[in-house]
């Protein structure tokens, strides 16, 4: 008889339970990576600015905020596996109304695809610490270099759908509705494979004890910061190599390598963080990467844009991973990991949508982009200020 672990499962049974987690974590990103490459379409067509423009990016942010605070009040009645599958019926919905119509149904539609991802987001950290709990830096890097796999693959496609195939616009973004309908599918059989337990604790006590600890918001505004400095390079680097000279298919490309490199980073950052019980060091070591490829941008030579614009990806990559798994590292139990996941998601994505709405308000002022470099520059530093303390070997 296969040997079970605490949470009645068989080595094969985690396995499978891993494999739907993966199938949804890939679909967490391309929603928001396909638009970078098509802002130039989609201006062009619905005659939006560039502010209005960032909103495509800041409204999933800002439905990330909200949403995550409140998802442990959806697991706690329907249970995990039931809201994510819930939330990719959702994704499914938001991809489709957003490229159905015109402006209302481009916004109503990004809003609804915020509202899916922001449960994924959340939720599976929160399994990761309750069925791998021994294996949460393994677990995550692979989590994370999926969502980066997935984010990869649509910056780089949408232009080529849009294009080559004659999708248009509208096609290549709700073509990725048909990798959510897929992964709904594929995660049917896990939801039986995640025992329900009664919670310890109602909602209001779980929010009001986390609300009031320090290392609580550290790491809200650390997980903001990452999280800004992300989705300004995902919704507007295309926008800063187009104006330096550059065809759209070769930013969108550019784009895709960030992801691409980033893949590396989500993947091997939290291995090195996770065997660490004090991750001080590889917050700083990123930190020190990334102010080297935005000053490599900010100051761009011929030939070298592959070589910031990868190192760049690389470190995003493995600080969204390095986030998501002190999350795990500094909870006691899955239900703390929900409720912290949470918290921190959404006082880190209020945050983090301020990021391309307002590089989209400098550069209607200005029409200058170096001025967007330099707002990272100085998110980075800030970064490394907040992280230092997140990065100690403790616990909420």
């Amino acid at each position: 008889m296969a040997e079970l672990d605490e949470n009645g499962l068989s080595k094969g049974a985690r396995t499978r339970l891993l494999i739907g987690v993966l199938f949804v974590s890939v679909n967490l990103r391309p929603a928001l990576s396909s638009i970078g490459p098509l802002i130039d379409k989609i201006r062009l067509e619905l005659l939006l600015s560039d502010t209005l423009l960032g909103l495509l990016t800041t409204l999933p942010l800002l439905a990330f905020g909200v949403v995550s605070t409140m998802t442990p009040l959806f697991t706690k009645r329907f249970g995990i596996g039931n809201t994510l599958l819930g939330a990719l019926i959702l994704l499914v919905a938001g991809l489709v109304i957003r490229s159905a119509g015109g402006v209302f149904t481009l916004y109503l539609g990004t809003i609804i695809l915020g509202v899916a991802i922001a449960f994924g987001n959340v939720l599976i950290p929160a399994l990761i610490k309750r069925n791998f709990p021994h294996k949460a830096g393994f677990v995550t890097s692979l989590y994370s270099g999926i969502m980066s796999l997935g984010a990869a693959f649509a910056a780089g496609l949408s232009v080529p759908l849009s294009v080559e195939m004659n999708l248009g616009w509208r096609g290549s973004l709700s073509a990725w509705a048909i990798l959510a309908i897929i992964a709904a599918f594929i995660w049917l059989p896990s939801i039986k494979r995640i025992k329900r337990l009664p919670p310890n604790r109602s909602f209001k006590v779980a929010m009001k004890k986390l609300s009031g600890s320090l290392l609580v918001w550290r790491m809200a505004f650390y997980m903001g910061l990452q999280s800004a400095a992300f989705y300004v390079i995902l919704a507007w680097l295309p926008a800063i190599l187009i104006d330096r000279g550059f065809d759209a298919a070769y930013a969108g490309w550019m784009l895709s390598l960030s992801q691409g490199t980033g893949i590396l980073g989500a993947i091997v950052i939290p291995i090195w963080a996770g065997s660490r019980k004090d991750q001080r060091l590889v917050i700083a070591s990123l930190v020190a990467m990334e102010l080297i490829a935005l000053l490599g941008l900010l100051f761009l030579a011929t030939g070298m844009v592959v070589l910031w614009v990868g190192l760049l990806g690389l470190v995003l990559g493995g600080t969204f991973g390095l986030a998501l798994l002190l999350i795990v590292l500094r909870s006691n139990d899955a239900e703390t990991a929900a409720e912290l996941s949470g918290i921190v998601q959404s006082i880190g994505y209020i945050i983090a949508a301020g990021g391309p709405f307002t590089v989209g308000v400098i550069y209607d002022l200005t029409q200058e982009w170096n001025y967007t470099l330099i707002f990272l520059i100085l998110v980075a530093l800030i970064k490394l200020i907040t992280g230092i303390d997140v990065g100690r070997d403790r616990k909420v």
